[in-house]
């Protein structure tokens, strides 16, 4: 099923629609936009038709200096069986031979008032948002302090009870659940809810309850920017958990590598305090402050200084 669509488009920028109507149908598979300058020019060899196609001043300018005979020709060659449209910018004219091309493709052909590098930048800016690959994970996403932090965990964990803490501790709902990510660019996760169940929280023993009804609008946010997992897991005495923070462990999500931490969980641990502390040390960390390097360079400094002694 197509994710975005020409008619989809329409609506989002308020184009008008010249002609292709029947067309309007057509799926949008690539952000890529094509200025097809050289094409009009004569040279179709590597057409990419399955872009949007973008005609501004220059590229109308030149085809009103062709003869109506190369005009037709080439309208009917742009009007490709996989071109999903053809926008006209900044109001300018149609050429009545792309109408009439467009008629019989059934290729919509659109105008804005708009410059073309403005909507190029606009459109380009839609169509990454709306193609992003995508996936859904179950945890709890909160935004602490501005750092996106991903709770994951087995079901039963106490990931939306900490994250009920922390929305009273002043920090805002994105998800809960279901977190829907979308990779809308290199090494950038966004991660959203699913509108059934946005500033939803489950709790066991309370059931469902609105964050934003209960704790207002501040409590809770559309969409965040994942740069952290924390992964809660029973704590196990058999198991060897990192104490000193040297270690860093990374999980993938998509094609993107975030830094992951992993919390086992036993009665009395404060686990809204441990999560938040962690976010602002992992800021800290990228803000060229790292206490667990710190400390070892500490410890490395009195080895040394104690070995010089017994010299």
């Amino acid at each position: 099923m197509a994710k975005v669509r020409t008619e989809d488009m329409i609506k989002q920028f308020d184009l008008e629609l010249i002609s292709g109507e029947e067309g309007i149908h057509r799926p949008i598979t690539t952000s890529d936009i094509s200025r097809p300058g050289l094409e009009i020019s004569g040279f179709f060899n590597y057409y990419p038709a399955e872009r949007v196609q973008l005609l501004g001043r220059s590229e109308t300018s030149f085809i009103e200096q062709l003869t109506t005979e190369e005009r037709a020709e080439r309208m009917e060659l742009l009007c490709n069986a996989a071109t999903p449209g053809i926008v006209i910018t900044r109001g300018l004219d149609v050429p009545n031979e792309l109408i009439e091309a467009s008629e019989r493709h059934s290729v919509p052909v659109m105008r804005t008032n708009m410059k073309s590098t403005r909507f190029s930048s606009r459109l380009t800016n839609y169509l990454e948002g709306e193609l992003a690959p995508t996936t859904a994970v179950h945890g709890v996403l909160v935004d602490i302090y501005g750092i996106g932090v991903l709770i994951t965990g087995q079901s039963g964990v106490g990931k939306s009870e900490t994250a009920l803490a922390l929305i009273k501790r002043g920090h805002q709902l994105v998800a809960d659940d279901c977190v829907e990510i979308s990779q809308v660019d290199d090494d950038l996760l966004i991660g959203t809810a699913p509108e059934l169940l946005e500033h939803l929280l489950e709790i066991r023993g309370l059931g469902i309850i609105n964050v934003m009804t209960l704790f207002g609008a501040g409590a809770v946010r559309p969409s965040k920017k994942i740069t952290l997992t924390i992964n809660l897991e029973l704590w196990d005495q058999n198991k060897h958990y990192d104490r000193v923070g040297l270690d860093e462990e990374k999980m993938k999500i998509i094609d993107t590598e975030i830094t992951r931490l992993t919390v086992p969980v036993r009665p009395g641990r404060n686990l809204a305090v441990i999560i938040e502390v962690a976010a602002m040390n992992y800021r800290l960390k990228k803000m060229g402050v790292n206490a667990a390097e710190q400390f070892t360079e500490r410890l490395n400094q009195v080895i040394l200084d104690g070995s010089l002694n017994d010299m």
